[in-house]
């Protein structure tokens, strides 16, 4: 959501002089909640409206995280079982509702943002999870930004499918299953997790006033900062981000000590 008012564009600069020099993390993970609350606020039609809005307002904050050198994002879509919770002709929706915003400007061939997905595609319609494959295809190998979509994702679903992917690998190199258990390391793991390559979070910020963090990356944000904001997702501006990022700089990161 874009406001220009002159109040709220100086207390956005304001936000973001504060932030100058102070540390800023090198990955953001958003779990953007509320998007069907906002709808029925606004009304009894069905949640497509707040989806909708949902949607289109993630180009919003990946140009904010751009803009402040943010180079790594993972946007929490939905869980492994979401899909089975909602109506059939919800679900369909907000399925086909990805499939767009995928193939739009952050996916697109030569935009700034490489999409990554992690989670399981299978829980998806056939065409939501093709769309999503090619947009990820369609990536620049090289670009600086990267965006990560966890959709059909569990958070323990992933742990164990990293187990797996590890044993698997023990497996097909001939060592025994007590030789893969004594050299197994962190490291080892988080190479066959969805977000492999790329630095953990160091932030996670929940919309909708839920103290939560869903089925956000469980592994990747172990030592992340959670921050809570009111907002429902499709009214969560600028500010609202910038006061997440002045919450996490002024915060002393112990990394589990």
């Amino acid at each position: 959501m874009r406001l220009t008012t002159p109040v709220y564009a100086l207390y956005a600069r304001r936000l973001r002089r504060g932030l100058r020099g102070g540390v800023l993390p090198r990955h953001v993970g958003l779990v953007m909640d509320g998007d069907r609350r906002r709808a029925r606020r606004a009304g009894p039609a069905a949640p497509g409206p707040g989806h909708r809005a949902g949607a289109g307002h993630v180009d919003d904050v990946l140009g904010w995280c751009a803009s402040l050198g943010i180079r790594h994002v993972t946007v929490f879509v939905c869980s492994t079982e979401n899909p089975a919770r909602r109506s059939e002709a919800e679900a369909a929706f907000l399925t086909d509702l990805v499939a767009q915003v995928v193939t739009g400007r952050p996916a697109r061939p030569g935009g700034r943002w490489r999409l990554h997905v992690a989670g399981d595609l299978s829980v998806l319609p056939d065409r939501t999870a093709h769309a999503l494959r090619e947009a990820v295809g369609a990536g620049r190998a090289r670009a600086e930004h990267h965006v990560t979509l966890a959709i059909g994702h569990g958070g323990r679903q992933e742990i164990v499918g990293a187990l797996r992917g590890l044993l698997s690998e023990h497996a097909e190199s001939g060592r025994s299953l007590a030789e893969a258990a004594a050299a197994v390391g962190p490291g080892d793991i988080a190479r066959h997790l969805g977000t492999a390559g790329h630095p953990d979070p160091g932030l996670v910020t929940s919309t909708s006033g839920e103290q939560r963090t869903s089925d956000f990356p469980l592994w990747q944000a172990a030592h992340a900062e959670l921050y809570f904001c009111e907002a429902h997702r499709p009214a969560f501006r600028e500010v609202d981000f910038l006061r997440a990022l002045r919450s996490h700089a002024a915060r002393e990161r112990r990394r589990g000590r």
